[in-house]
């Protein structure tokens, strides 16, 4: 029999904020995590616009030889992991004698491994790299530092799916739970914020040239959209069963009721209305969602006329135009790697404090996006359900649907 699943803790690094309640006025207030960024301008970007966090200070909370394999998307995993895990009861104590896994999704390291090659070509000695070195460059670098740091004993893998990978790490956490191969994984998504890691979207044109005002950059759904802004930072969000976590006394923020997935099987970067459809329809029948019962979803639009396009009319032919829909990345850019997870802990915040948080810049929509139910102002509404959808390159499709907690 399937077991419940329940959010018992979560974390937030991002550009709107460090903590949970930043982020939370952030979302409240409308405000725009964008700024200009002169390094990329000298560095060769045609857009110098980016979401950005300042890389944290871990000495503090971690020795010399935790932080040596450690680059920006551990680091930034790090950070929110910790606020999660306080949130949620648990210590590495706790950890290490029971079996807690981990799933975060990641789909690059490239300033790792730009700086390494670039200590070899200069010196001409790879001996100069240095041991540390390895463990940053690898995709799983996440995984490998923070189950070492945290003594996890469950699963244990890294989640690549290109800008869907953190949402679906949580939904392959809920699988794993619902099933009851786990009782508690730490599920989320990193991407690290660096010129290396973007140049080469930025050379296709990806991005919003929207220079003179960063904030008014990102503008998903609006018809006077010029492209995306790349963004980081971490999200983690504690998965536990309902069963555990009400033996620890654990507080339970939301429950996980509804994961589907699908792949598009066609164009390598273009999004697919069918594909879209098929997840969200997926996971509604996990446990017999109806249409109606979702009140908000939080879309994937990153603020590119195709993706946008697109979802906008997924949503309208599976739900029609009532249901309140908002980006948060048209406050936050595009967090890629995290945004899946991001975007979960944006809505549990939303959830838990009464309001929708507004699609900035939604000032002219276009055919689609006129269809549906944008949400351009803060609104102060409770809700009981939601849903978030995440699609990446590669077709790569995933939908999460979460609610209140119940009994």
């Amino acid at each position: 029999m399937s077991k419940r699943v329940v959010v018992t803790g979560m974390g937030i690094y991002s550009c709107l904020g460090t903590s949970i309640d930043q982020v939370r006025d952030s979302l409240y207030k409308g405000e725009s995590g964008i700024i200009f960024d002169p390094i990329r301008k000298a560095y060769g970007y045609r857009s110098a616009l980016t979401g950005m966090v300042a890389r944290p200070d871990l000495k503090p909370l971690l020795s010399r030889r935790q932080r040596m394999g450690m680059h920006e998307p551990a680091e930034y995993a790090y950070m929110s992991t910790h606020q999660a895990l306080l949130q949620a009861g648990l210590d590495v104590d706790f950890l290490e004698t029971t079996e807690t896994g981990i799933i975060f999704g990641n789909d690059s390291t490239a300033a790792s491994v730009v700086e390494a090659s670039d200590k070899v070509r200069e010196k001409k000695d790879t001996t100069l790299i240095g041991s540390g070195a390895i463990f940053q460059n690898m995709n799983s670098t996440v995984n490998m530092n923070l189950s070492t740091i945290l003594k996890l004993r469950g699963i244990n893998f890294t989640l690549s799916a290109a800008c869907a990978s953190g949402s679906h790490a949580i939904g392959m956490g809920y699988l794993m739970i619902s099933q009851g191969l786990q009782d508690r994984v730490i599920c989320g998504g990193a991407q690290e914020i660096n010129q290396e890691a973007m140049s080469s979207f930025d050379g296709l044109g990806t991005f919003s040239v929207r220079e003179s005002d960063p904030g008014k950059a990102s503008r998903p759904f609006d018809r006077d959209r010029d492209g995306l802004i790349p963004s980081g930072g971490a999200a983690t969000v504690i998965l536990e069963s309902y069963d555990e976590a009400i033996r620890r006394g654990a507080p339970i923020l939301a429950e996980v009721v509804g994961y589907g997935f699908s792949s598009n099987g066609e164009h390598i970067s273009n999004p697919n209305i069918e594909g879209q459809v098929r997840a969200m329809r997926m996971a509604m029948r996990a446990n017999a969602i109806r249409t109606d019962q979702i009140d908000y979803i939080n879309a994937h639009a990153t603020s590119t006329a195709v993706g946008d396009s697109s979802e906008a009319r997924a949503i309208y032919e599976l739900f029609g135009g009532n249901v309140p829909v908002s980006s948060t990345k048209s406050m936050t850019g595009h967090e890629c790697w995290m945004a899946g997870a991001s975007e979960i802990v944006y809505s549990i915040l939303m959830m838990q404090n009464d309001f929708i948080a507004p699609n900035i810049n939604f000032e002219n929509p276009d055919e689609d996006s006129a269809r549906i139910n944008i949400i351009g102002q803060t609104v102060q509404r409770k809700f009981d359900c939601f849903l978030s959808n995440s699609f990446g390159f590669g077709g790569t499709n995933s939908a999460l649907i979460l609610r209140k907690p119940g009994e």
